[in-house]
């Protein structure tokens, strides 16, 4: 739990530098926290730099092993940087974030600490901005720690719904699987048909400013994924009821967006299903019409994720109205490998759009690195006999440019940004919806 300017704690938690002038016990090394009983006070040590990363770390993990309930003096932590107000969302968000009560299914659930925010009112606006955004953030990790036999798609659009009505100005339709037939969508269909539980698009409208350019973020929701009959090996298969994460990340960002009453035009679809094998499944090779009429030669149906996005793009352009399109997807094995989990990779279309994002990213504190996306990534994807296209590139280059081009090819010549969440996702086995704030400072 978190509180403000109480200090109801016994102890508290103070920021100094390697050249503070404190108590020679404190150890002045960066990472290190120094308990003086006779002050109450702990003495955190932090690495002053001009990026907010090393801050954010030190904080959450301090704020995820301590054992104490701390007063928390923001003043202290901010006073050592030259950006005041980036270092005071910085502290609070990553407390926040850190703080949070994440889903437990234990006889004996963790007890929850108590953490009390001390600073200057000055920050009192910055404040309430961090507070929208975490409260949707930390729902979307909820979302994504449930256990894929609890997460399915039906319950994940009701705890979406359930939400949503908290919100003023959100409208929520959510679509079963007759109603999606009836819209054609062959490929997220394609994905669905091995399951046993039925799909389910999730639709979130909020519209702030009705003349604004109206933008659809759109999230994968692969509530399991097995691999299809390109099957994963075993060990592929750990911490796949995560894939679900741009849908939960998309669907949090539009309420958050609502309850900042956002000057936006904005819809968020969630493509919500399992991807199973079983008598029903897509079989490799199949050949599948998508919403807007291009034909698809399932060439690995591991590569579904860009399957029901493709479908989700053509229904935000095509029914949505959109003029602009973000998609967000746990997409590919490849972004890890070229960025780790350090960045989100970001692929555009458009310049214009992406430097827009860019300085949505830089304010939410979030790291992007934008990726290739050319012209020829989009022919390699032509290379069936029979479809217009493939799903999957054979061989091993550049996958997520691929990939990527692929989803291009369905926006028809709308502004276009894809995100590639699939290293910076989670971490530990739990969830951290990325891009949830710096999509929420792009369009507030």
């Amino acid at each position: 739990m978190i509180t403000i300017n109480k200090k109801n704690n016994e102890i508290t938690l103070k920021a100094i530098s390697k050249d503070s002038k404190v108590d020679p016990l404190v150890i002045l090394e960066p990472g290190v926290a120094t308990l003086i009983s006779s002050e109450k006070t702990i003495y955190l040590c932090i690495e002053v730099t001009d990026c907010c990363e090393d801050l954010k770390s030190t904080i959450e993990n301090y704020i995820i092993a301590t054992k104490y309930n701390l007063n928390i003096d923001v003043d202290s932590f901010v006073a050592l940087f030259k950006d005041k107000n980036a270092a005071f969302q910085a502290v609070v968000e990553t407390v926040m974030f850190a703080a949070h009560k994440q889903i437990e299914m234990k006889v004996k659930e963790t007890t929850e600490k108590q953490f009390d925010l001390g600073f200057d009112a000055k920050y009192q606006d910055l404040l309430k901005n961090s507070e929208i955004k975490l409260e949707f953030v930390n729902f979307a990790r909820d979302l994504q720690d449930l256990p894929p036999n609890v997460g399915t798609s039906v319950e994940i659009a009701n705890r979406i719904e359930t939400k949503a009505k908290t919100v003023a100005d959100v409208k929520i339709s959510i679509l079963n699987k007759k109603q999606i037939q009836d819209l054609d969508m062959g490929l997220f269909l394609a994905v669905n048909a091995g399951s046993n539980v039925e799909p389910r698009l999730v639709v979130l409208e909020y519209t702030g400013d009705p003349k604004a350019k109206k933008t659809a973020l759109v999230g994968k929701g692969i509530t399991f994924d097995t691999g299809g009959y390109n099957l994963k090996p075993s060990n592929f298969l750990e911490n796949m009821k995560f894939d679900m994460s741009g849908a939960a990340i998309v669907s949090a960002t539009v309420m958050a967006l609502a309850k900042a009453k956002a000057k936006c035009n904005v819809v968020g679809i969630g493509l919500l299903t399992d991807n199973r094998i079983g008598g029903t499944a897509t079989l490799t090779e199949s050949i599948v019409k998508s919403m807007n009429g291009q034909t698809v030669e399932i060439t690995n149906t591991d590569a579904e994720g860009r399957l029901v996005l493709a479908d989700g793009i053509t229904y935000a352009v095509h029914n949505q109205k959109a003029e602009r399109v973000i998609t967000v997807a746990t997409l590919t094995g490849a972004i890890d490998i070229a960025l780790g989990k350090w960045f989100t990779g970001t692929f555009s279309s458009s310049d214009e759009f992406y430097s827009e994002f860019v300085t949505a990213a830089l304010k939410a504190q979030e790291p992007i690195w934008r990726q290739p996306l050319i012209e020829g990534h989009l022919k390699a994807m032509k290379c069936s006999k029979i479809a217009d296209l493939v799903n999957s590139e054979p061989g091993r280059q550049a996958g997520s440019s691929t990939a990527a081009a692929f989803l291009d090819s369905f926006a028809e010549k709308k502004q276009y940004i894809h995100l590639d969440i699939a290293s910076t996702a989670d971490q530990s086995k739990r969830g951290r919806a990325p891009m949830t704030r710096t999509m929420f400072e792009l369009l507030k």
